[in-house]
C-alpha cells in the first residue's frame, strides 16, 4: 500500500529535493487544468494523468484534492504578493508607491493569466457567477490593509487628502478587480490603457485639492 504523506503536517524544510520538485509538478499541473477546465472538473485523476504518474503517487505527495487544489492558491497568492509588495517597496515615496501598487496589480494579472483564473475559479461560486463563496475570501492576505497602510503613510506625510483609508482603499480594489474581471471575459480589453485610467482614477481619489 503506497504511503500518504499529509499535505497539511509536512514542513516544505522536511521535503527532499525530489518531492519538492514533485510537489511543484503537480501544483503547475493543477494551475494549467484550473485555468482551462474550470474547478470542478479537475479531479485527482486528471491532475495525475497531466503529470503522468499514478493517483496514488498525487496522494503521497498531497492526500486529498482541497490540500492539493489549496496548496496551489497559497503558491498562486503568494507570488501575486510577492510580485506586488517587491514594486511598493522600491518607492519611498508614498504616493509612488500607492500607484506603484495600483500597476504591479494589474501588470501581475495581466502576465499570469492562469494565475487569475485559478484565483476567480477557486474563490468564485461554483457556477461561473461574481459571487463570492466566502464574503472577503477575495481579500486574502490582507490585501486592503495593505493598501489602506500605504495610503495612510501618505496622510501623514501631508501628500493625500484626508479620507478613510479602509474605504478608499476598498474602492481602489474594487475598482481593480472590476477591471480585472471585464478583461477575463473581453481579452480584447487594452490592459495597459486601463491601467493608465486606473491610475489616475486613484490619484483623484487620494491626492489633495488645496
Amino acid at each position: 500500500m503506497t504511503p500518504h504523506r499529509s499535505a497539511d503536517s509536512t514542513a516544505p524544510d522536511s521535503l527532499t529535493f525530489t518531492e519538492r520538485a514533485r510537489r511543484q509538478q503537480l501544483i503547475e499541473c493543477t494551475i494549467d487544468l484550473i485555468s482551462t477546465r474550470g474547478y470542478p472538473a479537475t479531479s485527482l485523476s486528471a491532475i495525475a494523468k497531466e503529470a503522468g504518474l499514478s493517483k496514488a503517487a498525487v496522494l503521497y505527495h498531497f492526500s486529498s484534492k482541497d490540500n492539493l487544489t489549496q496548496a496551489t492558491l497559497e503558491y498562486v497568492l503568494e507570488r501575486f504578493s510577492t510580485y506586488v509588495t517587491e514594486r511598493v517597496e522600491r518607492e519611498s515615496d508614498p504616493r509612488a508607491a500607492v500607484v506603484a501598487y495600483v500597476r504591479a496589480m494589474i501588470g501581475y494579472q495581466q502576465a499570469n493569466r492562469r494565475h487569475v483564473r485559478v484565483i476567480t475559479e477557486m474563490l468564485l461560486d461554483d457556477n461561473g457567477g461574481t459571487r463570492l463563496k466566502t464574503p472577503g475570501s477575495h481579500d486574502t492576505g490582507g490585501r486592503w490593509q495593505s493598501l489602506a497602510a500605504l495610503l495612510s503613510r501618505g496622510q501623514l506625510t501631508g501628500q493625500l487628502r484626508e479620507f478613510d483609508p479602509r474605504t478608499v482603499a476598498l474602492a481602489i480594489g474594487g475598482a481593480i478587480d472590476g477591471v480585472i474581471a471585464h478583461w477575463l471575459a473581453h481579452p480584447e480589453l487594452d490592459l495597459d490603457a486601463a491601467a493608465d485610467e486606473l491610475e489616475v482614477f486613484t490619484l483623484n481619489a487620494i491626492d489633495r485639492r488645496d
